[in-house]
């Protein structure tokens, strides 16, 4: 599904790099599966090709990896996400993206 986000984000004119470590301000190092460059924006993405639902706490990590590392608006690719995970992302402005949106979207 790695494969699936970057070509879905080239196609879009992001540059993609993977698997990007980058050490935040609290001195914790945080790993993203990609982080998107375009127009002097960078996005972490994590990409969760899990069978269960993604809950908020993992999107809760993101947040807060994504602010540590000063990244903008992170963004997460998953097959589902739970209620909770939706509420909490669109308050803090977290994008949330479906394996199907991605297919479609190709």
């Amino acid at each position: 599904m790695i494969a699936l986000t970057a070509k879905y984000f080239e196609q879009r004119g992001y540059d993609v790099k993977y698997n990007v470590a980058l050490e935040g301000f609290s001195g914790i190092l945080h790993t993203f599966e990609l982080v998107i460059r375009k127009d002097g924006e960078q996005h972490p993405v994590m990409v969760k090709d899990w069978k269960r639902t993604v809950g908020v706490n993992m999107i809760i990590k993101v947040d807060k990896a994504s602010d540590d590392t000063q990244l903008s608006q992170p963004i997460v690719v998953a097959k589902k996400f739970s209620d909770h995970a939706k509420a909490y992302s669109n308050k803090k402005r977290i994008v949330l993206i479906t394996k199907r949106e991605l297919q479609i979207q190709s």
